[in-house]
């Protein structure tokens, strides 16, 4: 591996392990509850996560570049949530604009299963062979769109080995209650757990993700999990003693109280 992608995976990945703080939710919800105003979301968490995963737009329109976490740059999209299919998605970002932007990775989408499979795994590629150029780490995706009931293990797993294959660095997936192990186990590349629709309690969150990084999962991509917490900071450092000091669920549930004193 060159220097180049050692240097962009270490900044996104401190001693191995991440906490990325995704806002990208907008390119196929449009505005989100808790994520109308994305640099005052983000603003109290800064000192948590690791990484923030965004589109271009929001980068450049509201995230300051004096005061910034790495970037992982959301690079498919093209649909929403009123169309027929979110799975049908094309790569919205060249290459000269990664690079102009300065980010330290690129996030893409793939929807394998579904009718657009070979074009979310063709975009893979495609920004694979244009990011493997410059070392920059590619960061899959994989999405299941309103098919929620995909996330089990075999498919997941399956999804997993196939983007590793194509040549991402990282690929981001669901949790799930059984065999999250042998997810991890199948993926040769790091795994890092997804967020998806918001938990009913706080220690349900806090149980999932020390589940997940026991099985060996590198971190976390989470968003409404924490921004729309009840309180969000409490919520990103109990999270941040789950990936980066390893603390058990109930150090990390007294963690989440203590901010409430």
């Amino acid at each position: 591996m060159d220097w180049g992608m050692k240097n962009r995976l270490n900044q996104l990945m401190p001693n191995g392990k991440c906490f990325f703080m995704p806002i990208d939710h907008g390119y196929f919800l449009g505005p989100t509850t808790g994520l109308e105003k994305p640099a005052q979301t983000i603003a109290p968490l800064m000192p948590y996560f690791d990484a923030l995963f965004c589109t271009r737009g929001v980068l450049r329109s509201v995230i300051d570049p004096m005061n910034s976490k790495p970037v992982v740059l959301r690079v498919s999209g093209c649909t929403s949530t009123v169309g027929k299919d979110l799975a049908n998605e094309e790569i919205t970002n060249s290459i000269d604009d990664i690079i102009r932007l300065n980010v330290q990775s690129v996030g893409v989408s793939v929807f394998i299963g579904s009718d657009y499979e070979k074009q979310t795994l063709k975009n893979l590629s495609t920004m694979v062979n244009e990011c493997e150029k410059y070392g920059i780490p590619v960061m899959a995706v994989t999405a299941v769109g309103k098919e929620v009931e995909k996330r089990e293990a075999r498919y997941l797993a399956l999804c997993c080995r196939i983007c590793a294959e194509l040549g991402a660095k990282v690929v981001k997936t669901y949790w799930c209650d059984k065999d999250f192990d042998k997810v991890v186990n199948g993926c040769p590349v790091p795994v890092i757990i997804a967020g998806g629709p918001k938990c009913n309690t706080e220690l349900e969150v806090l149980e999932f993700v020390h589940d997940g990084m026991q099985k060996g999962a590198v971190g976390i991509n989470l968003g409404r999990n924490v921004w729309q917490s009840p309180q969000p900071v409490a919520m990103a450092r109990a999270l941040q003693a789950i990936i980066h000091k390893n603390v058990s669920v109930k150090e990390a549930k007294a963690i989440y109280d203590s901010e409430l004193r």
